[in-house]
């Protein structure tokens, strides 16, 4: 049965739609136009009474939350397609790790910009710019973590390109619409790191497509 994939053209979808082709897992999309409201249509309730994007329907299966749905595509296809988990417990523990390192440290500081910034820019109102300047601070001490931890292996949870890894190319990519990839390219290994996983053909695939068909 085709999964089907419920979302807007945001980076969390975007997450979810990487995860899948990577591993290889038969889909659709299904456009959902929050600006429009269309995440509180009773039909899109019934799937998701959070009215949280993406979802996934998978069966009789339904999942939302995006570092939710790419655990679960790895474990269950974890044969199938590339791997993102790692052959041993060792390779899963440093994976977990780094996803949520990414949720608790990466996502929410560049979420940070992102409202200051993009956001502010497309309603039309004025940037904080001693919060943006915080944040970019607060970023950079981040990535100064992952600097040396990239320094050791090529990945970040040691030499395989993972989960962990996958999950953050999306809110990556702000950074280049923001104008704030010095963040990145300033530090050799976290540059190497992002250089090599961001010109992986699904990657490039994915980011360059219109939502909400590939083509």
């Amino acid at each position: 049965m085709v999964v089907k994939l419920y979302g807007p053209d945001f980076v969390s979808t975007k997450r979810v739609l990487v995860c899948l082709i990577e591993k290889e897992v038969e889909f659709e999309t299904v456009p959902i136009d929050i600006i429009k409201g269309q995440n509180k249509d009773p039909d899109f309730l019934n799937l998701q009474p959070f009215r949280v994007v993406p979802v996934i329907q998978d069966g009789d299966n339904t999942l939302f939350e995006s570092q939710v749905i790419i655990r679960y595509y790895a474990k269950k296809y974890k044969s199938q397609g590339t791997d993102l988990l790692g052959k041993s417990i060792e390779e899963r523990g440093a994976v977990e790790q780094w996803l949520e390192v990414e949720a608790q440290n990466y996502h929410p500081t560049i979420d940070n910009l992102v409202m200051e910034i993009l956001f502010a820019l497309k309603k039309g109102t004025p940037s904080d710019e001693k919060a943006i300047e915080e944040s970019e601070k607060k970023l950079g001490k981040v990535l100064d973590i992952y600097e040396e931890g990239l320094s050791k292996c090529k990945y970040l949870a040691w030499n395989f390109f993972s989960l962990a890894d996958l999950s953050h190319l999306p809110f990556t990519k702000y950074l280049a619409d923001m104008g704030k990839m010095y963040l990145i390219e300033e530090r050799k290994h976290v540059k190497a790191c992002w250089d090599d996983i961001s010109n992986r053909p699904y990657w490039k695939k994915v980011s360059s497509s219109r939502w909400p068909l590939l083509e």
